[in-house]
């Protein structure tokens, strides 16, 4: 496994409520650096030429990258790769928050949605295990109220990605929101994801990134921070 990856990414197909891991393309990483970039490339690989943005065959891809849960400065964030609804073309955006270490850490580098599930559900992510949860109750609900909802019966604190009634009703500019009011907010991905029906990704974890000199790269991370507090 590589230093700055988890070496493992996500499968769900959300049509026949299957979960599946694969390893992490070594290549892939290096080549298109970032989550953003590695997204990319599973999009432009698996996406047909011609698929509605909303339906079964378009991918939600959520990505970290290699510095993601790193104490590296400005550091947190995460992608969400998909065919979007509001241009008819690749589609990214990105948003910051405790949600990108959390995934990472649940041992993941990132998620793979297909398909489109019969009913509303959520991705439960806890220390390596995954689930597919019903989220019918939930359907309907603002990001606040699911995040409280969710949190109420997990056994861990976790972090959480939803969207609202607006990706639930196909919007096409509908944001994914994560730690109740942080927005991945381009292209309107949340549409994408209510497309799917599923309104929520639950993530807890403590798996550590491996870091080759954890003492000099804590190091140049102090030397980052002190760059962005020049005046």
């Amino acid at each position: 496994m590589q230093y700055g990856f988890m070496g493992q990414i996500l499968r769900v197909d959300l049509s026949s409520g299957k979960i599946r891991t694969e390893e992490t393309n070594q290549v892939w990483n290096r080549k298109y650096l970032g989550g953003a970039g590695l997204a990319t490339r599973y999009l432009y690989d698996e996406v047909p030429v011609g698929t509605d943005p909303l339906g079964d065959e378009n991918l939600l891809i959520f990505m970290t990258g290699p510095l993601t849960g790193t104490a590296s400065a400005s550091a947190s964030r995460y992608s969400v790769v998909a065919k979007s609804p509001q241009t008819g073309i690749w589609g990214q955006a990105n948003s910051g928050g405790s949600f990108g270490p959390a995934l990472k850490r649940s041992g993941f580098d990132g998620i793979i949605f297909e398909g489109i599930s019969a009913k509303p559900v959520y991705l439960s992510i806890n220390s390596g295990n995954v689930e597919l949860c019903d989220a019918q109750h939930l359907w309907g609900k603002t990001v606040p109220e699911t995040e409280d909802a969710i949190q109420a019966v997990s056994n861990t604190k976790c972090t959480i990605a939803s969207i609202g009634p607006a990706g639930e009703n196909l919007v096409r500019y509908a944001a994914i929101m994560n730690n109740k009011h942080r927005a991945a907010g381009r292209c309107g991905l949340g549409a994408v994801m209510g497309s799917k029906r599923l309104k929520a990704i639950a993530c807890s974890g403590s798996n550590p990134v491996r870091i080759t000199n954890e003492q000099e790269f804590r190091a140049a991370a102090r030397r980052q921070i002190g760059f962005l507090d020049e005046s």
